[in-house]
C-alpha cells in the first residue's frame, strides 16, 4: 500500500510519520508512506495524509505553490474515492473558506467557514487561546475510522480557529471548549481530525490503524 503525505510546508511530518509507520504495523499493513511535493506521487497513491500546522492561508500557499499538487489530490479524493486524511490545518483546509487575517479559499469538500474561537467559560470569561491540550470527543459510534474509541476519550489539540456553519452530518465529534467545537469532519472516503491524531496516543493511533484498513 503507498500512503502519500502531502508536505504544504508546514513542518511536524516526522511525528506523522512515525505515528502511521507505527499504526501500519498495529494494523499489519505493508505499507510504503512517503512525504510528497510530488503531484504524480499523490496520483497513484492509495491512501493521502495532509497533515498542517500554522495559519490555513500559509498551508494554502503552499500547496498552491507545488504544480498540480491541488488538482492530484481533488481527482484522487473526491473523483476517485481515495481514502483522504486531514490533520488540523489539513482538516481545515477541507472547508470552504478560511477568515484568518483575511479571507482564504479552501478546497471546499466540507460545508462552512474555519473562523476565529471565542469561548468563554459558563461565567462568560474568555477562555485562553490557543486550545491547547487534551480534550475529551464526544460522538456517536458507528464511524469505522472511530472503530475502538469511545466518547470521552482524549485527543490533543492545539487550535484558535474551528469549523463555523458546517452541516451536522459533516461533524462527526466534537469536543467542549466554552461550548461545542468540531474535533472530527467528513463523509463518504474524506476525514479531518481538528486535533494532532500523531500526538493523541491510543486514540490517535487506533484512528490511523483504522484509516490503514478502511474501504470506504
Amino acid at each position: 500500500m503507498k500512503v502519500a503525505v502531502v508536505d504544504p510546508g508546514s513542518g511536524n511530518l516526522a511525528s506523522v510519520l512515525r505515528a502511521l509507520t507505527r499504526a501500519a504495523s498495529d494494523a499489519g499493513v505493508d505499507a510504503e508512506i512517503t512525504v510528497e511535493t510530488r503531484a504524480e506521487a499523490v496520483a497513484g497513491a492509495d491512501r493521502i495524509v495532509m497533515p498542517g500546522q500554522g495559519a490555513f492561508a500559509a498551508c494554502r500557499r503552499g500547496l498552491d505553490a507545488m504544480p498540480g499538487m491541488i488538482e492530484a489530490v481533488e481527482d484522487a479524493a473526491i473523483r476517485r474515492a481515495v481514502p483522504f486524511l486531514g490533520i488540523c490545518v489539513g482538516m481545515q483546509l477541507m472547508a470552504g473558506r478560511g477568515l484568518e487575517h483575511g479571507v482564504t479559499p479552501g478546497l471546499g469538500w466540507i460545508q462552512g467557514d474555519i473562523a476565529p474561537m471565542d469561548p468563554q467559560d459558563p461565567a462568560g470569561k474568555p477562555l485562553p487561546l490557543p486550545q491547547m491540550g487534551w480534550n475529551a470527543l464526544d460522538f456517536t459510534p458507528g464511524h469505522p475510522l472511530m472503530a475502538g474509541v469511545a466518547p470521552g476519550d482524549h485527543a490533543y489539540f492545539v487550535h484558535s480557529y474551528a469549523l463555523s456553519g458546517g452541516r451536522p452530518g459533516e461533524t462527526l465529534a466534537t469536543t467542549d471548549y466554552g461550548g461545542p467545537v468540531a474535533a472530527i469532519i467528513g463523509r463518504d472516503n474524506l476525514f479531518g481530525t481538528q486535533f494532532h491524531v500523531e500526538k493523541s496516543q491510543f486514540t490517535g493511533l487506533r484512528m490511523l490503524a483504522n484509516f490503514m484498513t478502511w474501504r470506504p
